[in-house]
């Protein structure tokens, strides 16, 4: 009687092309920067199911609300992995989670991380988690917790995604938002340090279409375009923090706007309350360097990128005139420059050409206006 034999295979996670023991050296590299992050809240150590944090605190609060927020850090990756450069795109996965929870006002207390990639590089693994770590302490964030999933096959060996989520809470009657803001309160900008983590397609395709790559260098950049590009996002948590908690400046904030995907207006228009506008003034301010070279690599204005880029502004505050100048001061003195680019008004007018809510948040309404300064 004739018999037939199967091909041998191996049921071993292994042979399909996943390396757990790579996955457990990534976690002993990584291990010291992330238990840097833990204070007295945190309960248990590094490797649990779940990251736990101690909360007794919320028990002083009359009406404690929590925070939460989540996000990723897009195709800006993609320029991270063809530089091989890993060390800076943790603290841009922080600055789009956690500078979302301090615009409701909020105290941010842990965060967790996930990466997935196509192959485990124990090393390149724990410099992303490392500048993740950095960048939580800088905001006083405890890192509780992560995971890094391997997925051959479906990412390339060398590709990879970030994404995290962040937990903080307020007092409930310290809450910013719309429902403070009123006529008359002054719109300060808070300097962006660069592009941050948003428009990076529009950005890869601006390259590809000059043929033109990361190590390449361009006239006005002081260094590579990969290097301008890669600039970490700036962190505005802990200075916005010192400003809420200081005594002399109580109750100056009114509204916060972390301008991420959208753009100025779109982001300012969504924590203004509803029948306010405010136009904002270009010449007050200068857009960095990197943002003039790629529009005029893409043959286009900086005005046509409003939408897409923030154009040197990061975070916007919304506060009551008489303390204005207070608050400009104490950010300035924090490093982090701060200047006025409008004033909400409350006047009946015509808004034909102003961004009007955003997001599914029906708010106030925005435009910009003049010309950029030189």
């Amino acid at each position: 009687m004739a018999t037939s034999s199967a091909p041998s295979t191996s049921a071993s996670y292994a042979a399909a092309g996943v390396d757990t023991a790579a996955g457990d050296r990534a976690v002993e590299l990584m291990k010291a920067a992330v238990s840097a992050t833990h204070g007295p809240g945190v309960v248990g150590g590094v490797g649990g199911f779940a990251g736990m944090f101690d909360v007794s605190f919320l028990k002083s609060f009359d009406r404690p609300l929590l925070a939460t927020s989540t996000d990723g850090v897009g195709t800006k990756v993609a320029i991270a992995q063809a530089l091989d450069k890993h060390d800076t795109i943790g603290q841009d996965l922080v600055g789009m989670v956690v500078d979302d929870i301090v615009v409701v006002g909020a105290r941010p207390m842990i965060m967790t991380d996930y990466i997935a990639c196509g192959r485990v590089v124990p090393t390149r693994i724990a410099a992303i988690v490392e500048g993740i770590a950095r960048a939580c302490s800088e905001t006083g964030t405890a890192l509780v917790g992560g995971e890094t999933a391997e997925h051959p096959g479906l990412l390339g060996p060398d590709d990879y995604d970030v994404a995290g989520a962040a937990v903080g809470a307020v007092e409930a009657d310290r809450q910013l938002g719309p429902h403070l803001v009123a006529d008359g309160d002054v719109v300060l900008a808070l300097a962006s340090s660069g592009l941050h983590s948003n428009g990076f397609s529009l950005v890869r395709h601006i390259l590809a279409s000059r043929d033109l790559g990361y190590t390449d260098s361009v006239a006005d950049l002081s260094g590579t375009l990969g290097e301008a590009l890669l600039e970490p996002t700036r962190l505005y948590t802990s200075p916005l923090l010192r400003v809420l908690d200081d005594p002399a400046l109580a109750g100056a904030v009114h509204s916060l706007s972390h301008v991420t995907g959208g753009g100025i207006a779109a982001n300012l228009a969504r924590v203004l309350p509803q029948g306010s506008w405010t136009e904002v003034d270009r010449a007050t301010w200068s857009p960095a360097p990197v943002f003039r070279v790629l529009s005029d690599l893409a043959g286009s204005t900086l005005e046509s990128s409003e939408g897409t880029w923030n154009l040197g502004i990061g975070m916007i505050a919304v506060v009551a005139a008489s303390q204005a100048a207070a608050v400009s001061a104490a950010l300035v003195a924090d490093g982090i420059e701060t200047w006025q680019v409008g004033t909400v008004a409350t006047a009946t007018r015509d808004l034909t050409g102003f961004e009007q809510g955003a997001k599914g948040v029906d708010g106030g309404a925005v435009r910009l206006v003049g010309a950029f300064a030189g």
